[in-house]
């Protein structure tokens, strides 16, 4: 019983800090239950999307895959041109995701390549090839765009005559949460985008249940064991990349369509560390995931996101140090995720080696 009890209380250690902290900063905070319950909706609507597309790799044991940008980007450049294009609503979003699917794909592919080639630093690896591929997608933006590639909005265009701007107003703002939008007692249900997450947690349920969800499952566990029974290995990763990067495109898209606004050259840039920061403080660790895990984190990381400024500001006075407090505790905590995934897998490892003798 004890060492069921430890076992449960290392695994879930992240998510508990998280919750004895929020709890003390909320009556610190002043805010009231119905105000944090409608921007928990809001951050769930913004974010769940694109912290589970993390699964799949994580699935296949490639770690936390911060290659996301490249997903992010992919979306970005679908939003640009269908703002470019004048389409409005859910149908501009679709046309968007259209567009951005064929650029995640390759890129999907780019980045399954690179990983395949740094097996066992696959994390630090995305993370690289992330920040090298932003700086072809801002040449791509800047100045192919407008000159190469025709623009006709001069409200898209920098006043040089080609290049896109730094910020960009979307049109089609709210045009999935506008679908099936329900109102209780003031807050808002954006039931469609709901329903789109919905339908991700089922196809990841079910993905795993597949053949190809069986490789990948296989594959995370033992490369050289999986290659042995005829599973083709650097297939099957490749593929979990991709699948990523397909769905951190439709999440960039979702997030950006509740936000309204496209920041065209660093918006994608942190996507990736808040979905894995999200995702490890819901109790996943780099080897083990799961859609619960990413659901409230999502909830959990947000909330001190909410309530920690203005409880730091209300405790010290200033406005700066309780926005400080905030990025202190929030990825204090994510450090302490991952420095406990790495002493538990070294105990574990240990253990087995003892058994052994």
């Amino acid at each position: 019983m004890n060492k069921r009890m430890r076992y449960i209380l290392v695994n879930s250690a992240v998510p508990l800090l998280f919750i004895l902290i929020s709890a003390v900063a909320i009556p610190i905070s002043n805010f009231s239950g119905m105000y944090l319950l409608s921007e928990i909706i809001t951050r769930l609507t913004r974010n769940s999307f694109m912290v589970l597309s993390l699964l799949l790799p994580v699935m296949a044991g490639m770690g936390i895959n911060f290659g996301l940008i490249l997903g992010a980007m992919a979306g970005q450049i679908g939003l640009i041109f269908v703002t470019e294009w004048g389409i409005l609503g859910a149908g501009g979003l679709t046309v968007a995701a259209i567009v951005g699917t064929p650029i995640a794909i390759l890129f999907g592919w780019f980045a399954g390549n690179v990983l395949n080639r740094a097996k066992g630093r696959e994390m630090i690896t995305s993370m690289i090839f992330g920040l090298f591929m932003s700086g072809i997608y801002q040449f791509f933006l800047l100045y192919l765009c407008g000159s190469i590639i025709p623009f006709s909005r001069p409200n898209l265009i920098l006043s040089r005559g080609y290049g896109v701007r730094n910020a960009i107003d979307l049109e089609v703002m709210g045009g999935f949460d506008n679908l099936l939008k329900v109102w209780v007692n003031g807050i808002a249900f954006p039931v469609g985008t709901f329903i789109i997450i919905g339908v991700l947690c089922v196809f990841t349920w079910w993905f795993r249940k597949t053949k190809l969800g069986q490789n990948m499952r296989a594959v995370g566990l033992d490369l050289d064991v999986s290659g042995s029974s005829g599973i083709p290995v650097e297939k099957t990763r490749m593929q979990a990349v991709i699948i990523s990067t397909v769905l951190s495109c439709y999440g960039q898209i979702i997030y950006l369509q509740n936000v309204g606004s496209l920041n065209t050259y660093n918006g994608a840039d942190q996507a990736a560390l808040f979905a894995a920061a999200a995702l490890l403080v819901g109790g996943a660790t780099v080897s083990r995931a799961t859609v619960v895990n990413g659901i409230v984190g999502t909830a959990l990381f947000h909330l001190n996101f909410i309530v920690m400024p203005v409880a730091g500001k209300n405790l010290t006075g200033q406005a700066m140090l309780g926005e400080y407090f905030r990025m202190f505790v929030s990825y204090g905590i994510v450090t302490t995720a991952l420095i406990l995934h790495a002493w538990s897998r070294k105990k574990n490892t240990d253990s087995a080696r003892a058994e052994r003798k």
